[in-house]
């Protein structure tokens, strides 16, 4: 099981981490594991390439882990970005999330 865990500060995103690989299918053929990978990947690539907010990213794809954590002290124009990057990542993950609730465990906490 993927344990997904999504970080906000009030209304704004400030990380994710993706622990474990989903178990859905044989490990390099999982599609769950695939597509969940995809979403979380292709924002990461938004909030580099699109926002150019120099995201702190973590991988170990072995261990099938990915934490990505976004900085402070961005412009308006940049949480404006990230919160439209991130809130579409979240629609694809908790989707995946109501379809295979048995392989992806989806958790959104807030911290102080």
């Amino acid at each position: 099981m993927t344990e997904v865990k999504v970080f906000k500060k009030g209304d704004n995103y400030t990380r994710i981490t993706c622990d474990g690989h989903t178990g859905y299918g044989v490990e390099g053929e999982d599609i769950v594991c695939a597509a969940l990978s995809s979403v979380v990947q292709t924002a990461a690539l938004g909030m580099l390439g699109v926002a150019g907010v120099n995201v702190k990213i973590n991988r170990d794809d072995n261990k099938g882990f990915f934490d990505m954590i976004i900085p402070d002290g961005l412009s308006v124009n940049q949480l404006h970005d990230v919160d439209v990057i991130f809130s579409t990542m979240m629609c694809g993950i908790t989707e995946l999330h109501q379809e295979y609730s048995d392989f992806i465990d989806l958790e959104v906490r807030d911290v102080l």
